[in-house]
């Protein structure tokens, strides 16, 4: 059993090689030796870093959930406080990267996608991805509308990240047209969970 360790410069590149050639191929076709040389290192450097294949696989997986709940993270922040906007690019963002990335789908699907060997590395992690995408925006909708009720903000987000795999599972309109449609909706319930109650 390979000892869990922080990411460094050369597990990082490993890494980053093998989703390359994973996004390209499929895990499946994917050789430790393929990896060793779009990343610049021996074999023998990949096996002491990741143990085995299922090692490198579970470091991918890892890797491609921080990577996406980061970048959605991103999006939210970069329209300061224009909550719309913020919504419209997190939405926009996720349903792209879905589309075009066989590993992101199989994460917030937990369906077929991309790869049989890897995907139960990758839907073992759908629950966490979908708790830190919400938790991502009710923490960015808690800054943005002070005094919200903490529990209809968590309903709000918990219903738009549902919505929104949901349209990744089965698209009905191009992905600017739903991120659109989702972001109106997200302010909706966003701003009722600052309405006073009656």
């Amino acid at each position: 059993m390979i000892e869990q360790r922080g990411p460094t410069p050369v597990r990082t590149g490993i890494v980053d090689a093998a989703r390359s050639l994973t996004v390209a191929t499929g895990w499946d076709g994917v050789r430790m030796g393929a990896v060793a040389n779009a990343a610049g290192v021996s074999r023998q450097t990949v096996y002491n870093e990741f143990g085995s294949k299922a090692g490198l696989a579970e470091a991918l997986a890892r890797a491609e959930v921080d990577r996406f709940v980061g970048a959605v993270r991103a999006a939210l922040l970069a329209h300061g406080t224009d909550v719309r906007a913020g919504a419209y690019a997190a939405i926009a963002h996720t349903l792209t990267t879905a589309a075009e990335n066989p590993l992101v789908k199989a994460i917030l699907t937990s369906t077929r996608g991309g790869s049989d060997e890897l995907l139960p590395y990758l839907t073992t992690r759908a629950e966490v991805v979908l708790n830190e995408a919400s938790g991502a925006l009710v923490e960015w909708a808690d800054d943005h509308l002070p005094g919200a009720d903490q529990a209809a903000l968590a309903f709000a987000a918990d219903t738009i990240v549902r919505l929104v795999v949901s349209h990744i599972v089965l698209p009905r309109s191009p992905i600017d047209h739903t991120a659109e449609a989702l972001a109106d909706l997200a302010v909706r319930l966003f701003s009722a969970a600052v309405r006073p109650a009656p």
